[in-house]
């Protein structure tokens, strides 16, 4: 079994190890793993590393890498239901770069196996010619007290995930749109959202990208004084994040991309010690992490499945319960239904 240790850092945990440099010393390496102690551990200890080095094929690593993406438990080491693609990525990248350096400069094998293995893609098992992709009749809205238990669950576990969900909660933007809110899409007195564009991962390209809403419309939502609270306090509070992490706040930034006669958003952050190229405009996302990153989508999917995994009540809970919720409520106290298809931003009221 590897040897190592974790350790943590603000809201993430870190993995460490010792391997000897070009001139036979000890070195500590260190890398990023994730906001979860046990799945960084997993980083350091998983099936591969019960092997000899010499004795690692391709097949090995192959088998691996499926059991990431597609699920499933070998040892101690469990995927569950598989990870998502960024975050298999994260062990493919690792484990690259420890059997590069494996044979040089160490030369202690003679090839890199990782270079054979293919990052499969977890196949979509959605209707693909649905009219909506949010319709969903087996959706068991929230009651006021499960909502509650999700956010005293998430103040405890996951406190940067708290405010992308009070907005969808009492808002009923989607997972996207919620993180490409910026605070000039916000008016605080007048107490409405526009709704411009939405955040999403694309796999092929491997960035984060900023783009138009599903609809590729914009939409202006109304918000009552319960989210206005929670969105004045939610300003004030990243502004002494601020003053509290100094230079190593993160500021977003994003940049233009031109390929293949297509436009591309992409997603950056840098701390006010970097250099800021002159390609990249400032972008003040709402919801943030401590250290100003931006809270990815696939992160909030991924606290979507712990609480799915963890709070008693919440099977299948994922971040579209919240959009569904905020409908039932609009239409349980009265709502128009073609009010509430454009405040959704639905392209029929029979969704």
């Amino acid at each position: 079994m590897a040897k190592g240790s974790v350790r943590k850092k603000g809201k993430k945990w870190y993995y460490r190890f010792y391997v000897e440099n070009a001139s036979g010393r000890l070195v500590q390496k260190e890398y990023a793993g994730t906001e979860s102690k046990s799945e960084t551990e997993k980083m350091l200890r998983h099936p591969i590393s019960n092997r000899k080095l010499s004795t690692i094929t391709s097949e090995h690593l192959q088998k691996f890498m499926d059991q990431l993406i597609y699920g499933g438990k070998e040892g101690n080491f469990n995927s569950h239901g598989g990870y998502c693609h960024d975050h298999a990525n994260k062990y493919s990248a690792i484990l690259n770069h420890a059997f590069h350096f494996a044979v040089f400069p160490k030369k202690y094998i003679t090839f890199n196996p990782m270079q054979y293995v293919v990052m499969h893609k977890r196949k979509n098992d959605a209707e693909i010619f649905a009219s909506e992709d949010e319709i969903d009749e087996n959706i068991t809205p929230l009651t006021d007290e499960m909502y509650a238990e999700l956010l005293e669950y998430l103040e405890a576990h996951h406190p940067d995930a708290i405010l992308p969900v009070q907005i969808s909660y009492y808002s009923g933007l989607r997972l996207g749109e919620v993180t490409g809110l910026t605070w000039q899409d916000i008016n605080l007195e007048e107490q409405y959202i526009t709704v411009r564009r939405s955040v999403t991962y694309d796999a092929q390209r491997h960035k984060v990208q900023i783009g138009t809403t599903k609809r590729a419309k914009i939409r202006i939502v109304d918000f009552g004084d319960t989210l206005a609270k929670i969105l004045k306090d939610a300003k004030k509070t990243q502004k002494a994040s601020v003053k509290r992490y100094g230079e190593l706040y993160h500021h977003c930034y994003y940049k233009e991309v031109r390929e293949k006669n297509r436009t591309y958003y992409e997603y950056y952050h840098l701390d006010e010690t970097e250099y800021v190229p002159e390609e990249y405009h400032e972008i003040d996302f709402v919801c943030r992490r401590e250290d100003g990153t931006l809270m990815r989508p696939s992160t909030m999917s991924t606290v979507c499945r712990c609480v799915s995994k963890k709070l008693p009540g919440f099977e299948n809970f994922h971040f579209n319960v919240l959009r569904h919720t905020f409908t039932t409520n609009l239409l349980a106290n009265g709502a128009r239904p073609k009010d509430v298809q454009e405040l959704l931003g639905h392209s029929a009221v029979s969704t």
